[in-house]
């Protein structure tokens, strides 16, 4: 049966409609289990798997508790539970967290990542929050897949886009799309585990793979766990649908970036705060109570996380050490280093931001304490991240840190392979101080550590280094040397002997060796023995003391004199040097050995290694007659002839060497007598260096102290900036000069839609409410011209905006960028409305009477008339507005009266009614005027005049006696 692919689902607001396009898209018989978690009202009955079985032919039923997923079923998780699964079986659990709070999707998440690991695949649609980014975090740790429905499509983006910005989306698409893409995958998978690289080929992939990631990030691989490396290989090579290995291999080579995602993942792990409780509730409990009491009071507490990845573990151990010190009373400072083999994941630990969804993990009392909230992110406080450094470090080939109180290697050892982890243990004795604390984690697999660790949990693999000085003799060695070799290795021919260990060939050459072929040692230069060949126990031996295997050390009484000669012969002519018979002690017994040594030329890469034999001659028995002993000495007397003759020459070659080197001894005696003035004087200026340093390091701790004042200063000024742009209420926006965002006020947010981390995103990525303005053109118009732009704009909500764009300069009068500020003049341009809207108002008041109006001003100037005033008194607009009264008609209103009435009698009464002019006009004649005026004050204007006049010319002269 072809592996079973279970898919997880996602989705809160707006995924109902993403589900039906899902599910309408999806082939009935495409293979997987679709699980549907998504966010639903506890109290209410759910309809969700009436409405989406409309929408597809494979059965859709909600989820009881112990009901096994199937292929191509559709599972709905019920309202108000938590779901887990275990072994493909579907489990209901009550909420633990109030409403509001719970996360069900990432709860599932994490669940059917632990459960079925690379056949899990997690598909988050739309939604609000981040429920599901942690989820699919740990998911993708397992080797599973991850799929979100595009944020452009999505009706509400804010889920989708949280995993794509945390970098864990494999592949993004409309929901109608992802079915797709899916069937695709879950293909591929099944051809690849059909396939099953055959062994010889995926470890030629392997080595080509690692080989690359080691030439373009410096870093070896090969350490990390074999199941590992190969489950990131074959998921990878799922995802691009590759089923072979050397097609990929050429993939990678053509696509330099998936070597990045490579090294990024093979090293991943499980990360989330406080992770492993019943470690957290030791360390608590007994152990950083007992180190803090142990230290003394102006001591530093020193804390190494290795494999820290994006910070959780390391800044989990500061919250931990922060509440012990204070509930102990203690004023004890820590310092903690945080260490992971990939750069992307330290810069994101350095930031120490999180989405909200770590209040899953995290309580409310750590998160008010330890975190400072930004929309829906949490931020670690800048005191905890002062006291936690983070560096890119590889712990197999850079130094360690020393005078550790506690060495957490957890999330190290999930993907450190079990023979390089036995190789460390050495390494962390040597790193913790006496009485430090070593934990392992329950993933530990590699054996006890050594006797001079004392077992703290046996659970949870948490140890003390013994605070005797006992294990200061274990042999530490240098990280460079725990790195395995893939060069020659002429004694471990492992591949080798797996690929012909069942060649019928193979097993006749290893028996017509032991039977036939003499005992043989293969030794580099130094003698370190590399190989045995055949039964060599009866010329080498274990030398007591310091196990070592140095064929001069092992060889037994009487060999090792001609061995070294032989052997330096051998190095020096490079030729095969043959010497016999050696007689060697036995066993309390003789015997005669030929002893050849040749250098091994045939093999390349090999030049320096020798193959010793030890071949067995006939020795005479004592017993034998006087003849047959003379027979023997005749027999052998030639050889004892020629290694007199080789003795008497190495003699002779000795006695040159030691004539030479006492020359040599006179010469380099000379020169130490030499070098020894030139110490003396060297010693001198050294003298004065170290005078000239002393007085340079007074200097620099006075530049420091003057630092530190400026960065003080620097950062009053900042909280001063920050303080003030807050409390001036205006919104502001800093571009830079390729248009991204570098800073903006609050008050901004309805008109560019900003959130804390746009930081760094062009404005161009952003949705802007303006109305019919191009502000991308303007401000790259002020970035050509210098000179500063300033608009009345208008939002979609209806409000209005005295936009000002201009430079940002700084000190040194460089221009990085402009300055946005939007002063909102929606209340003055109302109040413009209104006003504009009055005056026309009264405009047409003026216009329709019919008495002639006049409106003066405190000059006496006429500002406007009415048309009733052009008609009877025959003049017109330009001849009237903007002249004194008295001017107008050749100054034909130049009437006593009337200047007695503007002059004199108004100023003082502010209004009068009935006021009587008679006067004779040259175009309209005699007339008789009633005049009503108004003195009109205002407080915010120039004070006016209005003036009415009536016509009562002909009426009854009674009628005027009266009203006069």
């Amino acid at each position: 049966m072809p592996p079973f692919i279970i898919t997880g689902i996602g989705a809160s607001a707006g995924g109902l409609e993403a589900l039906e396009t899902f599910l309408k898209n999806t082939p009935p018989d495409i293979g997987a289990g679709f699980v549907v978690v998504t966010h639903m009202d506890p109290e209410h009955r759910s309809l969700l798997p009436e409405i989406l079985q409309r929408s597809t032919t494979m059965p859709v039923v909600q989820i009881e508790h112990g009901m096994k997923v199937r292929q191509n079923s559709v599972y709905v998780i019920p309202p108000n539970t938590n779901l887990t699964i275990q072994k493909g079986i579907l489990n209901l659990e009550e909420p633990s967290r109030p409403r509001g709070m719970r996360l069900p999707i990432d709860h599932f998440f994490r669940g059917l990542a632990q459960d079925q690991d690379s056949k899990a695949v997690g598909i988050l649609l739309s939604g609000m929050g981040h429920d599901g980014v942690l989820g699919l975090r740990s998911l993708k740790e397992r080797l599973g897949t991850v799929m979100v429905q595009d944020p452009i499509t999505a009706e509400f983006p804010s889920m989708p886009r949280s995993v794509i910005v945390s970098g864990l989306a494999d592949y993004i698409a409309p929901a109608g799309e992802l079915p797709k893409l899916l069937a695709n995958y879950i293909q591929s998978y099944r051809s690849l585990r059909a396939a099953s690289l055959e062994e010889k080929r995926y470890l030629n992939t392997r080595t080509k793979i690692l080989a690359l990631i080691r030439s373009q990030t410096g870093e070896d691989y090969s350490i990390f766990k074999e199941s590992l490396i190969r489950g990131r290989i074959e998921r990878r090579m799922g995802l691009h649908r590759i089923t072979d290995g050397e097609d990929y291999v050429r993939y990678v080579q053509e696509h330099p970036r998936e070597i990045d995602f490579l090294a990024q993942e093979i090293p991943t792990g499980p990360n989330w705060f406080f992770r492993d409780p019943g470690v957290w509730k030791i360390l608590r409990e007994r152990l950083l109570g007992e180190l803090i009491r142990a230290k003394p009071g102006d001591s530093t507490l020193r804390v190494w996380v290795s494999g820290c990845a994006t910070g959780e573990q390391a800044y989990s151990m500061a919250i931990a050490l922060e509440e012990t010190i204070q509930s102990s009373g203690s004023d004890i400072q820590y310092q903690i280093f945080a260490t992971d083999i990939d750069r992307e994941s330290i810069l994101e630990a350095r930031g120490g931001i999180y989405i909200a969804n770590i209040e899953v993990d995290v309580s409310p009392e750590q998160l008010d304490r330890f975190f400072t909230r930004q929309d829906n992110t949490y931020q670690i406080r800048q005191e905890i991240r002062e006291k936690t450094i983070f560096a890119q470090h590889n712990i197999l080939t850079h130094p360690p840190f020393l005078h550790l109180d506690i060495l957490d290697v957890r999330s190290l050892l999930l993907y450190t392979s079990p023979d390089v982890v036995q190789k460390l243990i050495p390494l962390f004795h040597y790193a913790l101080n006496p009485g430090g604390i070593l934990i392992l984690g329950i993933d530990y697999s590699a054996g006890e550590p050594l006797e001079h660790f004392e077992t703290i949990d046996a659970t949870w693999k948490i140890y003390r280094r013994a605070a005797g000085p006992g294990g200061d003799d274990i042999q530490v060695e240098l990280p460079s040397t725990l790195i395995p070799s893939f060069g020659l290795v002429v004694g471990e021919p492992r591949l080798r002997k797996e690929n012909e260990g069942s060649s019928i060939a193979a097993l006749a050459r290893e028996w017509l060796l032991s039977q036939y072929a003499p005992p043989a040692v293969i030794v580099n230069e130094n003698g370190d023995i590399l190989y045995f060949q055949g039964r060599t126990g009866k010329y080498l031996e274990p030398h007591p003391g310091r196990a070592t295997l140095n064929v001069h050390t092992m060889a037994r009484e009487g060999l090792r004199y001609p061995l070294a000669s032989t052997t330096r012969t051998a190095l020096q002519e490079k030729r095969t040097v043959t010497r016999g018979p050696v007689f060697v002690q036995t066993n309390g017994s003789e015997e005669a050995i030929r002893l050849t040594v040749r250098p091994i030329r045939e093999i390349e890469g090999a030049e320096d290694l020798l193959m010793v034999v030890f071949e067995p001659v006939q020795d005479p028995a004592p017993e034998v007659g006087h003849e047959e002993g003379a027979a023997w000495k005749a027999a052998t007397q030639p050889d004892l002839d020629k290694e007199l003759a080789e003795t008497r020459a190495q003699l002779q070659r000795t006695v040159e060497d030691m004539q030479a080197s006492q020359e040599e001894l006179k010469s380099m005696n000379e020169e130490l007598q030499s070098t020894n003035e030139e110490l003396k004087s060297t010693n001198e200026e050294l003298t004065s260096s170290k005078e000239e340093l002393q007085s340079l390091n007074e200097e620099l701790l006075t530049v420091n102290a003057e630092h530190q004042r400026k960065i003080e200063e620097l950062s009053e000024s900042n909280d001063d900036m920050r303080n003030l742009l807050q409390s001036t209420d205006i919104a502001m926006l800093f571009l830079d000069n390729d248009l991204r965002v570098r800073r903006f006020t609050n008050p901004i947010r309805p008109i560019v839609n900003l959130q804390a981390g746009d930081t760094g995103r062009p404005i161009t990525d952003l949705h802007i409410s303006i109305l019919d303005e191009d502000i991308v053109g303007d401000v790259r118009t002020v970035l050509d011209t210098l000179q500063m732009q300033m608009k009345r704009v208008q939002t979609a909500d209806g409000k209005w905006y005295l936009m000002r764009i201009l430079p940002y300069r700084t000190t040194e009068n460089r221009i990085e960028g402009v300055i946005i500020t939007f002063t909102d003049t929606t209340p003055l341009k109302k109040m413009k409305d209104s006003l504009e809207e009055a005056r026309m108002y009264a405009d047409s008041l003026v216009a329709i009477v019919h008495e002639p109006l006049l409106v003066l001003d405190a000059d006496l100037r006429i500002i406007s008339a009415n048309r009733s005033f052009y008609t009877m008194f025959r003049t017109t607009r330009d001849e009237t507005e903007g002249n004194l009264i008295y001017a107008l008609g050749n100054q034909q209103w130049n009437i006593p009266r009337l200047r007695s009435l503007l002059e004199e009698i108004l100023p003082q009464q502010t209004k009068l009614d009935g006021f009587l002019v008679e006067h004779d006009f040259p175009v309209i004649g005699h007339r008789v005027m009633r005049l009503n005026a108004r003195m009109l004050h205002s407080d915010t204007g120039p004070e006016r005049i209005l003036l009415a006049i009536e016509d009562i010319t002909g009426r009854d002269e009674q009628e005027r006696e009266k009203t006069t």
